[in-house]
């Protein structure tokens, strides 16, 4: 298959969660060694998730598929460029490359703009649209002391 092939079914995974009601037009599969290990599509709507992004989606199968937290060696397709939180899950999971189909503007062209969340990031704290204020950082260490002593962690 080609690169058009692979963005031909994510785009038909956006086409399919929209005609069935299940979230917006986003559609995306992971790829590896030429077969589609991973698809998925926009279901904030139909899960009540605000994460059930189509990269999200495509990202937790294949890595179900893998048996694995990581896709080394996949190449992500996704029908439009990721917004901020699916680009955080996709430098999570460490595939090898990402091509997307439509780009920011085209999304928000469509009311899909997140522009303001690449412009809150930068903000202090306290200049936020939600405001951030860190409290008990004493507790909050705990686990980190722990896990730096762990013996049987899986890193990652």
């Amino acid at each position: 298959m080609t690169h058009e092939n692979y963005m031909t079914e994510a785009v038909n995974a956006a086409l399919h969660g929209m005609q069935n009601n299940e979230g917006g037009p986003f559609g995306c599969v992971v790829v590896k060694d030429g077969k589609i290990i991973g698809k998925g599509n926009n279901k904030v709507t139909s899960t009540n998730d605000p994460t059930a992004h189509a990269e999200i989606t495509a990202i937790r199968d294949a890595c179900k598929n893998l048996n694995s937290f990581q896709l080394d060696g996949c190449i992500i397709y996704t029908s439009c460029e990721p917004c901020p939180m699916c680009l955080g899950a996709i430098y999570w999971a460490r595939p090898a490359k990402v091509f997307y189909g439509s780009n920011q503007q085209d999304a928000a062209n469509i009311g899909f703009d997140d522009a303001f969340i690449y412009k809150e990031i930068p903000l202090p704290y306290e200049k936020r649209s939600i405001p951030f204020k860190q409290i008990g950082r004493e507790i909050a260490l705990e686990p980190f002391e722990k896990w730096t002593i762990k013996q049987d962690k899986i890193e990652y």
